[in-house]
């Protein structure tokens, strides 16, 4: 992404990865902030509509938002987002799946004199397809 909001185009694209995901880290996210038996009881999770161990969906963009940082925002000019848009999980994260995440400014508007609103589609797949949508709201400096 550009360095600041007026270089910023709609329609820009970006793509990176990988982030590997991994058993012990499925659990461990679930037992700290989404205890339910399919994140962290691989036997229950067996026996669940996913019939096996799947992270949540909070984890699920947690892992996206560390792809974004390392590999888009953590040498740009963003200040932070101010929310997201459509957040869908439209597909199970398990253990083993490697992610990638793909990128789009969809939308930009002033937001005040110091920074911009960047609207920008964020799409996260495994081999198998898309496992999170979202639109996230992020302010970007001015020049």
């Amino acid at each position: 992404m550009s360095d600041y909001f007026e270089e910023i185009e709609i329609g820009e694209t970006d793509a990176f990865g990988t982030y590997e995901v991994t058993e012990e880290d499925v659990v461990s996210f679930g037992e700290q902030f989404d205890p339910q038996p399919f994140h962290v009881d691989e036997d229950a999770a067996r026996e669940s509509m996913f019939g096996g161990l799947v992270a949540s969906g909070w984890h699920t963009a947690s892992m996206t938002m560390r792809l974004l940082v390392d590999n888009f925002l953590a040498d740009s000019r963003a200040l932070g987002a101010v929310g997201i848009d459509d957040l869908r999980f439209p597909s199970p994260v398990r253990p083993g799946d490697a992610l990638r995440v793909e990128t789009e400014v969809v939308d930009k508007e002033v937001w005040d004199e110091d920074r911009g609103l960047v609207h920008c589609a964020i799409e996260t797949s495994n081999a198998e397809g898309v496992v999170l949508t979202m639109v996230g709201l992020v302010l970007w400096e001015r020049e």
